[in-house]
């Protein structure tokens, strides 16, 4: 999987014509992202908080890689995901500190339901915090962040 910089080269945001694969260059951009991530045994989310949530950026190609049929599918029972397998890292980025049990971030249980959703069990979550309260609290958040991602349990091709 080539690494993707969705602020440098953001995917356009799903709309009716894209659905309708309208616009043939759109549609390939949107099949390689899927393709990308379908390939990738491992998937590195670089995701700052937002206004509580996740960028729009990430939310188009979000949208360009759950698509019925290919990473996910209705069955009789239920939702099944055709994507598992991966293991995910998401490095989430925030300006302040929030406690553990904050009601506000949504950026977390909504990208461990999507993931989930996909199939995929193995998602981890590294956290940098405080980033806008202080020089040090940067310092610290980001040197904390960078000592949890070093700890991460690495899953190892079979």
């Amino acid at each position: 999987m080539k690494p993707l910089d969705l602020a440098a080269q953001p995917l356009p945001h799903l709309s009716g014509n894209a659905l309708a694969r309208g616009d043939q260059a759109e549609a390939a951009e949107g099949d390689a992202a899927l393709a990308d991530f379908v390939a990738a045994d491992v998937v590195v989310i670089g995701a700052p908080m937002y206004n509580f949530a996740i960028p729009s950026q990430l939310k188009a190609w979000i949208d360009r890689i759950t698509v019925a049929g290919k990473t996910f599918r209705y069955t009789a029972s239920g939702v099944q995901g055709l994507a598992g397998g991966k293991q995910v890292i998401v490095a989430v980025s925030s300006g302040g500190v929030d406690p553990a049990d904050v009601t506000g971030d949504f950026v977390v249980p909504y990208l461990r339901h999507l993931f989930a959703f996909l199939g995929i069990e193995n998602v981890r979550f590294v956290r940098a915090e405080g980033l806008a309260v202080s020089a040090c609290g940067r310092e610290q958040g980001l040197n904390a962040a960078l000592a949890a991602a070093m700890n991460l349990p690495l899953a190892r091709a079979a």
